[in-house]
């Protein structure tokens, strides 16, 4: 891979993930203030277009884009798309209305993650050392898109969306000049879309034990996804945009360690300090403030990098492992679909009710409200610790 094409992908990856930082992080924040003024529930709700999104984009890449288009040009088409259906959103002011744009537009920028790394992978010769590096970039952009907004002062503006609508028009058209990834013309089905020839490591009580916990502990994940910037924010946390962006720093950090500790600590442990970090993060949240405890604001925050990455990230090194060269790719594909789509499904609709539910007449009873995650994420971590029986021998070399 040329320096040229290098610059490109990495680009590429900012831009990707800069889009998503600019809109999502303070999504609930914005749509608490007027002109919307949502409950929890829709908060949830909305939050959970995402997920249903991330459930179908598999059959529109698998089905569709993979087959039929250049991955380079269907997603310069989708971009601009996007630009269009998020600069729609800041004119909206019924709360039906705005799910349903958030839909479409989660609809047509999800699959858009699957063919960015179909381009950046095409274009490499040992993706295993060249890929981690045009990634972290995405990281990078994720960063800067939350320092940005919190700097600016924006984040209860519809400016949010504006910034990720024009972010989205300029990767739009970057994308017709990125290398051209053509079409791999190959059969596909829906079953091989969704990756149920993954099923067959259901046998496998120790993976079927982790793959539910996998789905469980989507339920606390999307508490912090969903409300922890307008927790911060209601709490006068200043610039809670940018300070949240100190996860991603502890993602990027974090993850360096996981090639050495998956092998020296084994799998089970992994799995078990991130669960052990939920529980810690969402105490850290229940009992923190501006005042004195804000030390626990920031290390709620920070323990994102743990709770990422011991937990899904080894889930994924972890699902490659026992799938095996044949059936990896559907593995992948399958424990995306049940965390990320129905574990967030889940989460998201759950956690907006236990929101709107911790009402009060000056904001919400946050301890309340946090408590519930870690109980829940207390919970996933008994039963795997109870249940998972894997043996270090098999899962570290």
């Amino acid at each position: 891979m040329n320096i040229s094409t290098g610059i490109k992908l990495s680009l590429m990856m900012f831009l990707q993930y800069f889009i998503w930082s600019a809109w999502y992080v303070t999504m609930g924040t914005y749509m608490s203030e007027p002109p919307l003024q949502a409950t929890g529930i829709q908060i949830g709700a909305t939050y959970g277009a995402l997920a249903i999104a991330t459930m179908i984009s598999p059959f529109f890449v698998g089905l569709i884009a993979d087959r039929f288009f250049a991955a380079q040009k269907i997603m310069g088409v989708l971009h601009i798309l996007g630009a269009g259906l998020l600069f729609m959103a800041t004119k909206i002011t019924d709360n039906n209305i705005f799910y349903w744009t958030i839909l479409c537009y989660s609809l047509v920028y999800m699959p858009t993650i699957a063919l960015s790394n179909s381009v950046a992978f095409s274009q490499m010769t040992d993706p295993g050392k060249q890929f981690p590096w045009i990634r972290v970039f995405g990281t990078i952009g994720w960063i800067v898109a939350g320092v940005m907004i919190g700097q600016m002062g924006i984040e209860k503006s519809a400016d949010t969306f504006y910034v990720a609508a024009a972010v989205s028009g300029g990767l739009g058209l970057l994308s017709f000049i990125l290398p051209n990834t053509p079409p791999k013309a190959q059969t596909a089905d829906a079953s091989s879309a969704l990756g149920t020839e993954a099923f067959v490591l259901f046998k496998d009580k120790s993976y079927l034990v982790f793959f539910i916990a996998a789905i469980l502990i989507c339920i606390p994940l999307s508490f912090y996804y969903g409300f922890a910037n307008p927790f911060l924010n209601e709490l006068g946390f200043p610039n809670a945009a940018s300070k949240m962006t100190l996860g991603q720093v502890s993602e990027a950090v974090f993850i360096l360690a996981i090639p050495l500790l998956f092998n020296r600590i084994g799998v089970k442990n992994m799995l078990i300090f991130g669960m052990l970090a939920w529980v810690l993060r969402y105490v850290c949240f229940a009992y923190g403030n501006v005042g004195d405890a804000s030390w626990m604001l920031y290390a709620g925050i920070v323990l994102h990098g743990i709770c990422y990455d011991f937990f899904f990230v080894t889930g994924y090194m972890y699902t490659e492992k026992k799938a095996g060269e044949k059936i990896k790719n559907a593995a992948q594909g399958l424990f995306t679909f049940a965390t990320y789509g129905l574990g967030m499904v889940i989460g998201t609709g759950y956690s907006g009710f236990v929101v709107e539910g911790a009402k009060t007449a000056e904001g919400h009873n946050w301890m309340s409200i946090w408590m519930v995650p870690a109980y829940i994420a207390a919970a996933v971590l008994v039963f795997f610790i109870i249940f998972f029986k894997e043996k270090r021998t098999t899962t570290a070399n």
